[in-house]
C-alpha cells in the first residue's frame, strides 16, 4: 500500500508511522527524515536545500519533490510506502500523483484530525531541560520536581516557538497551507478522517479500520 498521512503538528502522526508501517509491511518516512538524511550527507539535493534555510527562506516545492520521489524510487519501496508531513502544497500533491500514476496513485491517506485547543495543550506542555536538553511535558510527564530536570537537576525552560501563542499560529498556517491538499485528496475519494484526539490504542483500531 502507499499510505500518506496528513495532520497538524501535534496530531501523533509521527507517533503512528513507524505502526503503520509494520502492519502494511512497508517502509516509513518523514519529510523532516529526508531532509536531515539529505543535509547529513551532504548530497546535491541537500545542499540546495540549505542553501535556501541560511537565507530563511522556504525550500522550494521542487527541491522538496525531488528528496521525496528519489526515496520512493529506491527498490525497497516498490512494494508501497508510508508517508508522513508530504505533501504539504498542492503542487507537491499533483507532483506525487503524477510520479505513482503508473502504479495505481496513491491508495489512501489519513488525516489525523484533532481539535485546536488539545492541541495547543499537547504542544504548549513541552519543556526541556536548560543543560542536558532532556525532554518533559506538563500533563504527560512532568518532572519530579516543579521546574527541575529529573536526570540533572538543572531548570526546565519552554522554547519559543512552544508557546501556546506562537503554537496557534503555527496551527493555522498549517491548516491554510494544507486546506486546497486535503481537498484535493478528498475529491480523489481516497482521503480518510480519524478521531486522532483518542488514546494511541484508540487511533490505532480506527487506523485499522480506514486502511483495510
Amino acid at each position: 500500500m502507499k499510505i500518506i498521512l496528513m495532520g497538524p503538528p501535534g496530531s501523533g502522526k509521527g507517533t503512528q508511522a513507524s505502526h503503520i508501517a509494520e502492519m502494511a509491511g512497508v517502509y516509513s518516512v518523514s519529510s523532516g527524515d529526508l531532509f536531515r538524511d539529505n543535509l547529513s550527507r551532504n548530497t546535491e539535493l541537500g545542499q540546495l536545500a540549505q542553501s535556501f534555510m541560511e537565507k530563511g527562506e522556504y525550500v522550494p516545492d521542487d527541491v522538496t519533490i525531488d528528496m521525496v520521489m528519489n526515496w520512493i524510487e529506491e527498490p525497497q519501496h516498490s512494494d508501497g510506502f508510508v508517508i508522513d508531513g508530504f505533501p504539504r502544497t498542492l503542487a507537491q500533491a499533483e507532483a506525487l500523483d503524477e510520479k505513482l500514476s503508473n502504479t495505481g496513485g496513491v491508495d489512501r491517506v489519513v488525516f489525523f484530525d484533532v481539535p485546536e485547543d488539545d492541541l495547543v495543550q499537547r504542544l504548549s506542555g513541552r519543556m526541556i531541560c536548560s543543560s542536558c536538553q532532556r525532554p518533559f511535558h506538563k500533563m504527560f510527564s512532568p518532572p519530579q520536581r516543579e521546574n527541575c530536570c529529573d536526570y540533572c537537576g538543572e531548570a526546565l525552560y519552554q522554547r519559543e516557538d512552544d508557546k501556546p501563542d506562537v503554537v496557534r499560529n503555527r496551527l493555522h498556517v498549517y491548516i491554510r497551507e494544507t486546506e486546497p491538499v486535503i481537498d484535493y485528496f478528498e475529491k480523489s475519494g481516497n482521503l480518510r478522517r480519524i478521531d486522532a484526539s483518542l488514546g494511541i490504542s484508540e487511533v490505532r483500531e480506527a487506523l485499522k479500520e480506514v486502511l483495510r
